[in-house]
């Protein structure tokens, strides 16, 4: 939508060719169904949350910011707000308000939009370009594939632009799933299905042992394993070797480990005549408790003030490093995004065209670029759309 209005803008004739029955429908599930737009960090920070070829998408960002597609929501009159991470949503929390804005958008542009039309093959004829939909077929001087990866596929991105960008010689990185729940080896997370933890630290390793990514933030629990921001932009450094990958919870990152055993002995002591399991109201939610106190080796009816030093050391030890194994990545027509796609170095950073066919440009998640949650991915495909719009001559 923004790669045709900005080529409309320009003054081209454009028509912008949509499969599914009305435009954007990803963008009515994305930040659980109140869209998640772009993120209020300054643009150079985005390049830190960009785990994969942050460096091609400089121009672009650079190109179309995050302040300038607000500007064009609010100007289409949605107000818009920052929440937590700067993630920026509509003040109504309703993602179908920004879908309205960005198809007003468009159509204020005079761009052609046809729906229900799915391209089946694109080719060269005469040195143009051959767009056949069901029995018709039209030439343009230009193309711009924005269809998307293949996560969510009931959104119609399955894959096509893969296709087509095959046929003109360009060639495909793996495509996996990216910002994806993750299935544990563990089944006391599943007794924990739909707690979610704030204020928590998640620290991800590679089967390697190695540390590949670690944050504050949100979590949460599901009937087969984790989710939440914290998890899904943890999969997107594990997702394509997910299998055997550990994942460490710091449920008190704020104290040390001799403040939390001081935090320890002064609840133990307020609850001495309690039992072991009664006396951690204040220290997790209820949900969480029995596990662990399972965890914990503690039996449960053990008076607190029987808990010896060793006992409390461990424990402590526990919360700050609770953990899980990864047995799987859910599939990735669950994915909130595509790992991989049209190499970028077949693509010119600056314009967004095709380094092998003249005319034959390229936007947003079609391309091997994915970040983490928080409202990344929305921008970079506006902002490499608005670049691409702008560069086609």
């Amino acid at each position: 939508m923004m790669c045709a209005a900005e080529a409309a803008k320009n003054g081209h004739s454009v028509t912008l060719y949509e499969r599914n029955e009305k435009l954007g429908k990803k963008l009515f599930i994305t930040g659980k169904g109140r869209c998640n737009l772009t993120n209020s960090a300054d643009i150079k920070d985005f390049f830190e949350n960009i785990p994969r070829n942050p460096r091609f998408l400089y121009s672009a960002l650079y190109a179309f910011t995050n302040e300038e597609l607000i500007s064009i929501i609010n100007k289409e009159g949605v107000r818009t707000k920052a929440e937590r991470g700067g993630r920026v949503f509509p003040e109504s929390d309703k993602s179908s308000d920004i879908l309205r804005a960005m198809a007003d958008y468009v159509k204020k542009a005079g761009v052609d939009i046809r729906l229900n039309s799915r391209i089946t093959s694109i080719k060269m004829s005469g040195g143009k370009f051959e767009l056949c939909c069901g029995h018709d077929s039209e030439l343009y001087d230009s193309v711009a594939l924005a269809t998307g990866g293949a996560s969510y596929p009931s959104t119609g991105s399955t894959g096509d632009g893969y296709a087509f960008a095959k046929s003109f010689g360009h060639t495909v990185t793996p495509i996996l799933p990216s910002l994806i729940s993750l299935e544990t080896e563990e089944d006391w997370p599943k007794e924990l299905m739909g707690l979610s933890l704030k204020n928590i630290t998640l620290t991800a390793y590679n089967k390697r042992k190695k540390q590949v990514y670690s944050e504050l933030g949100e979590m949460l629990f599901t009937h087969f394993g984790v989710s939440g921001p914290l998890v899904l932009s943890a999969s997107s450094r594990i997702a394509d070797d997910p299998a055997g990958a550990k994942l460490v919870l710091d449920l008190k990152p704020a104290l040390s480990m001799e403040e939390l055993d001081k935090r320890l002995v002064r609840d133990f002591q307020q609850n001495s005549r309690k039992s072991f399991c009664n006396a951690l109201d204040g220290l997790f939610p209820k949900k969480l408790i029995p596990v662990m106190v399972r965890l914990s080796g503690i039996a449960a009816n053990t008076q607190t003030n029987s808990v010896t030093r060793e006992q409390r050391c461990d424990f402590a030890y526990l919360i700050k490093n609770l953990t899980m194994h990864v047995k799987a990545a859910m599939p990735i027509d669950q994915a909130i995004i595509t790992r991989g796609g049209i190499n970028v170095k077949e693509i010119n950073p600056s314009t967004m065209e095709s380094k092998l066919v003249r005319g034959l440009y390229f936007a947003g998640e079609v391309m091997d670029v994915d970040a983490y949650t928080g409202g990344f991915n929305i921008q970079i495909a506006c902002s490499t759309g608005v670049l691409a719009g702008r560069s086609i001559e």
